[in-house]
């Protein structure tokens, strides 16, 4: 018996189900935004037998610096997974300080290097599946030519509205350029196969544009590698902190749609209720900014750390007793917040900026699993910090952690997805590696 199921289990490795080739700017080993998901895809896709060859770029989010051992490269392929994972990393301008126009030649650049390895590809044998994931938007072209050429079906991942955040944020201001924008995204959402996108409220809007079903792909997040830890003081003084202290914690990418400068105001106000630190860990374009204004300002109570390694996060994200998710008021419900699940996940307290009928609004306060209050605001900011540092907040802790166990587990989504595309009689193979993560990750 023992043996058939041994000789069952290497017929499924030699003998990939299906093969998937994914395009996106954005992958491991990046640790947070898209290139997170994108990578915990994959690997979940490989674990399920599935043929992966992934074009993307050389890792440089969030720090807009491409990383180590990756500097000075041009074209590269990396073989992974006993050969069931190819990685094409392709070349591309990476500014420093990204301004809109920065922006639109960085993604020029990619799609230009990523169009030659997708030309390679079509010398190569035909994929089932090609997935792209945008943002850039136009990365659906891509998809569009190798299908032409090989056939398959497209999946058109939407993790972010590019073009209407673009325009909201004023990041570009040509009414002539947005039209032409839209345009070339409508000829994307009414070729390919699938589109799919990762919120209901953004789910609404591709809806309209795309005159199609649209599918529902949220984010995840591994509910057994995070979760609850119950000795926070403990954990508070592993990062130099005092047991008694309340930490106000940001945790993510330090960019303009953020809105961070608000944070040094507030911890300004509140430098007289000592307890209370606020945490801003991560890093971007606009982290030196915010650091020289802090110094300048001489705030002792704001502390500024780097992101933090995979196997810490967990004991670092349940350190805090607040954690911040901050948006603009004109980016609110364009964008779902991804740093949110893993909140969700640990138990924590999302202290959340959102307009009454978005779809983030909606959701926390649906659930009861956070607080949420006007975008831009930071009086309605300071009073919230104060209220959630001197009251009971356990409800919304439980009901957090519940509603990720519910509708954010991962193989959940991903099994959906994949059976929605195409693969119904797909069915996904256990594994125990995300407990030994746990397991490993509260050794510290």
């Amino acid at each position: 018996m023992a043996k058939n199921v041994l000789e069952i289990e290497r017929s499924k490795t030699k003998a990939p189900s299906k093969s998937i080739l994914l395009i996106g700017i954005n992958f491991s080993p990046e640790l947070t935004g898209i290139g997170k998901y994108t990578g915990e895809m994959v690997d979940w896709l490989v674990e399920n037998n599935f043929q992966c060859s992934m074009v993307t770029g050389f890792p440089y989010y969030p720090y807009w610096q491409v990383q180590k051992p990756y500097k000075n490269r041009f074209h590269t392929r990396e073989t992974l997974k006993n050969g069931k994972l190819n990685i094409y990393r392709c070349p591309m301008y990476v500014p420093a300080q990204p301004s809109g126009m920065k922006r639109l030649i960085h993604e020029f650049t990619f799609f230009c290097s990523a169009l030659l390895m997708v030309i390679y590809l079509l010398f190569k044998p035909k994929k089932d599946y090609i997935f792209c994931v945008a943002p850039p938007f136009h990365i659906g072209f891509l998809g569009l030519i190798y299908r032409f050429f090989k056939g398959g079906k497209i999946l058109y991942h939407i993790q972010d509205l590019q073009i209407e955040a673009a325009r909201d944020l004023q990041m570009l201001k040509s009414d002539k350029a947005f039209k032409v924008l839209f345009g070339l995204e409508r000829q994307i959402l009414q070729r390919v196969d699938f589109v799919s996108t990762i919120s209901s409220g953004m789910l609404k809007k591709v809806s309209k544009k795309a005159d199609k079903e649209v599918l529902f792909f949220p984010n995840w997040v591994d509910t057994e590698a995070y979760c609850p830890l119950y000795d926070s003081a403990e954990l508070k003084k592993l990062w130099g902190f005092h047991e008694n202290d309340k930490i106000v914690l940001y945790s993510g990418s330090i960019g303009e749609k953020q809105g961070l400068d608000g944070i040094l105001s507030v911890a300004r106000h509140l430098e007289a209720s000592s307890f209370i630190k606020f945490v801003i860990c991560g890093t971007g374009p606009y982290k030196e900014k915010l650091m020289n204004s802090a110094k300048e300002q001489k705030l002792a109570n704001v502390h500024f750390l780097p992101l933090q390694e995979p196997h810490l996060f967990n004991n670092f994200l349940n350190m805090a007793d607040i954690h911040l998710v901050l948006q603009k008021k004109n980016a609110s419900d364009l964008v779902m917040p991804s740093k949110l699940t893993t909140i969700l996940a640990v138990g924590g307290l999302a202290l959340i900026t959102a307009e009454p009928g978005t779809n983030l609004f909606e959701i926390i306060n649906d659930n009861r699993m956070g607080v949420v209050i006007p975008s831009e605001n930071l009086q309605s900011l300071e009073a919230a910090i104060l209220r959630c540092c001197t009251i009971d907040n356990t409800a919304e802790k439980i009901n957090g952690r519940n509603y990720a166990e519910t509708h954010l587990d991962k193989n959940n989504i991903l099994t959906k997805i994949m059976k929605l595309i195409g693969n119904e009689s797909f069915e996904p193979r256990v594994s125990t590696k995300h407990v030994e993560y746990f397991e490993l990750e509260n050794n510290i």
